[in-house]
This record gives C-alpha cells, sequence and structure tokens, in this order.
C-alpha cells in the first residue's frame, strides 16, 4: 500500500492487486453523528442526491457513465462516514476518477430533485419499519446512546426529511464534504503515479480550505435498561448488550475474537449450538461487536416464540458465563485462532470489501492494516488477556436488554 497527501488536504491511498478489475473511491468524515439538531437524517439523504446532479451532468448521465461501460457506481452512508465508490474494468479508470470527484465537488441537490427523491428515502424507512429484525438495532443503539446522534437512525424520520430545503443540504456539504475530511482510495492494477496525476489534473478537485475542526461530542455515560416494545410480530425479536471499545482502545480485537467464538458467522458459534442446534429455540442467533471511533457496541440478536424469551436469554447468560468463570484451554485457543484467521484470509479475497476498508481505517485513523498484520495481531492474543476483558464486558449488570413482542 502507498499513502499521499495532496496539497488541498485529500489523503490518498493505493494497494495492487493482480487483476484487471479496480475499485474506487472516496471516503468522508461525515455521518449520522455529524448531524446537527434538526438535521436528523441528512447525512444520507446528502449521499441520495449527490447522484442528481452536477455542474456538468444531470443524474441521468451521472448513473450512465459507469453502468454504461459495465461498470457499478454506488455509495453509503455509516454513523461517521459516507462513501461512494466505483467498480470497473482499468481501461476506464479516468472516465470513474473524474465521475467521482466531480459529484462529491460540484454536485448541486436541486430542490426538484429534493422533492422527488425524499419520496424514494420515505418509502425506504416504511421497508425498514416492516423488517423488526433489522429496526431493533437501530432501537438499541438509541437506547445505548440515550439520544445522542450516535444511536439516531441513519435514515431519519419522513417529518424531518419532508422539511429539508436544498440550502440544508448544501449548508451540510460546505461544513463537512471537504478535501482535508476525505480520503480516495484505489485497489487495482494502476500505477500509483497514475492515481496521482488524474486527481491532481482534474479540474473537479475541491480547492484547499482551511482546516475546518469540528469536535464530536462523546456520548453521556450509560445505564443499562431493560425494554419490552409491543410491536405486535408473530414472534419475538430480542436483543441484549452492552457499550464497548473504540477503535483505538486494544481490547476491541479482544472483544472481536470473543464475539466470533459466541455468535459469529460459523454454524459451531457457542449460541447457535446452545439455541439452535441442542434446543431448537431459535432460527436465527448472532452477536455482533461495532466499532465506531470512540465507542462500540456488542449486542446478541435472536428471534424466538414468545414464550421462549426467557428460556434463550438465559442460555445466552450461560454461554456468557463460560467465558467469565476461566480462560480459555490451549486447545480452545488455538482452535478458534485458526478459524478466524481462516475466515479473515477468505473475507479478503472481496476485493470491493477490502478497498472500503482500507478507505475507511485511512479515513478515520490514518493507517493502513494487511491481512498479515491482522493475522499476526490476532495469533498472539493470550487467553488470560481474552478472560480478563470477557471480565469486563459479560457481566448481567451492564447488559441493556430489549424485546420486541
Amino acid at each position: 500500500m502507498e499513502t499521499f497527501i495532496l496539497d488541498n488536504g485529500l489523503r490518498v491511498v493505493t494497494d495492487s492487486s493482480a487483476t484487471d478489475v479496480v475499485y474506487c473511491g472516496i471516503a468522508i468524515d461525515a455521518g449520522t453523528r455529524d448531524e446537527l439538531v434538526g438535521e436528523e437524517g441528512i447525512a444520507h439523504f446528502t449521499e441520495h442526491l449527490t447522484f442528481k446532479g452536477t455542474h456538468r451532468r444531470k443524474s441521468w448521465h451521472i448513473l450512465n457513465r459507469m453502468e454504461s461501460v459495465g461498470g457499478d457506481l454506488n455509495a453509503f452512508t455509516g454513523k461517521e462516514e459516507t462513501v461512494y465508490y466505483c467498480t470497473f474494468l482499468k481501461e476506464h479508470f479516468a472516465r470513474a476518477i473524474d465521475l467521482l470527484l466531480d459529484i462529491v465537488f460540484n454536485s448541486t441537490y436541486p430542490q426538484h430533485e429534493m422533492d422527488k427523491e425524499v419520496e424514494v428515502v420515505i418509502d425506504e424507512i416504511e421497508s425498514y419499519c416492516d423488517s423488526p429484525s433489522e429496526l431493533i438495532y437501530d432501537d438499541f443503539e438509541n437506547l445505548l446512546f440515550n439520544g445522542h446522534s450516535l444511536g439516531h437512525n441513519i435514515l431519519g424520520d419522513a417529518e424531518g426529511l419532508r422539511k429539508m430545503k436544498s440550502e440544508d443540504i448544501i449548508r451540510f456539504v460546505q461544513r463537512l464534504y471537504r478535501p482535508d475530511r476525505m480520503v480516495l482510495f484505489v485497489k487495482g492494477n494502476i500505477p500509483s503515479k497514475t492515481v496521482l496525476r488524474l486527481v491532481q489534473k482534474s479540474k473537479n478537485v475541491g480547492r484547499h480550505v482551511e482546516p475546518n475542526v469540528t469536535e464530536r461530542l462523546a456520548p453521556p455515560s450509560y445505564m443499562p435498561q431493560n425494554i419490552v416494545m409491543e410491536k405486535g410480530t408473530h414472534q419475538a425479536h430480542v436483543m441484549m448488550g452492552t457499550r464497548s471499545f473504540g477503535a483505538n482502545d486494544h481490547r476491541h480485537l479482544h472483544l472481536s475474537f470473543l464475539n466470533n467464538i459466541l455468535g459469529g458467522p460459523s454454524m459451531n458459534s457457542r449460541l447457535n449450538l446452545a439455541l439452535r442446534e441442542r434446543n431448537g429455540l431459535v432460527y436465527t442467533v448472532e452477536s455482533n461487536s461495532v466499532c465506531y471511533s470512540d465507542v462500540g457496541v456488542w449486542s446478541v440478536y435472536f428471534g424466538c416464540d414468545k414464550d421462549d424469551v426467557k428460556r434463550c436469554q438465559n442460555l445466552v447468560l450461560k454461554e456468557l458465563k463460560r467465558l467469565t468463570d476461566r480462560p480459555l484451554t490451549e486447545r480452545e485457543l488455538m482452535a478458534a485462532k485458526r478459524q478466524m484467521i481462516g475466515q479473515i484470509c477468505v473475507s479478503y479475497d472481496s476485493f470491493e470489501n477490502v478497498a472500503i476498508g482500507m478507505g475507511k481505517r485511512f479515513l478515520h485513523y490514518n493507517r493502513v492494516q494487511t491481512c498479515e498484520d491482522l493475522c499476526c495481531r490476532i495469533d498472539a492474543l493470550t487467553a488470560e488477556e481474552l478472560h480478563q476483558t470477557a471480565c469486563e464486558l459479560f457481566v448481567p449488570e451492564k447488559m441493556t436488554t430489549l424485546v420486541y413482542k
């Protein structure tokens, strides 16, 4: 990997690959967490509207530019970032760079396009509300962060979105869509000097501006809660969890490792064996560790018959207690390391995810990480430090529980 900083503050990170497919994008340090009071949902709405026209292109020309050569243009909004990215054959690299820089720096956000697109986003919100197994994650984070913007629903709400005007979007973009808050990332068989040459000669690159220091407010203190919401669902949906560690806390790797043992993607995870395979109580059970810059979320989700909620909760607590009662044995530790390292190496075969991860990591933490680096860090974990982290986090008195019934 190679990294550069341009005169206007835009950071560039490149990584080579042996294929003719290139993955390229711009990651922006602007997400739901950066929304002010009254701006709820504006980060995601801005992402949609960035495709609706620039000073040079109309919406159709943007949508057709990469698709006409077999490429793909897409974007997503998170709690701490917005990412615009595309996938294409390497001979179309100049076309892709020109388009990405144009939509990020020169979009016009016309009101007539906003009036149409707001209904599309509201349909997205309503579709989301019809999926309790997805909606519960947002409600759970809002409980953990006690109304702080980090816990807000990324999509916002219909009433607030319908009130937004073009000048609101422009104000948000001027505040946060700045070169010094961005990373251009490229993974593909493109020399870094070619990347720099095309970016530097582009007329679309944002000009240098004085750094805009925006302090992100820390979340309020955490108090565990137990909440039951009447949703009229056929089955109960349950989340149990707590606040955890930020990305700069070395314990977040410990938690990722423990989480993989408990409820990771493998069928042999402890929670899947306990709730599904041995007792037939659930179809889906999973645990998740989400890491933000200064704080994290760890949670367990399952859906079950309403009469089985308490039994499932007790089984989850029993598996947590196994990790706090004693350290992993040498055999358990080696098996878990072998499994997680294998999963990581397989995941690195998905170049799109690797490229996006590279861009986000360099955006937030100004560092890069190879697959080999991560595997070495996992291989160095000890049973004692994992046990200490489990004892800090997996205790009933720290747990928040949310139940949809």
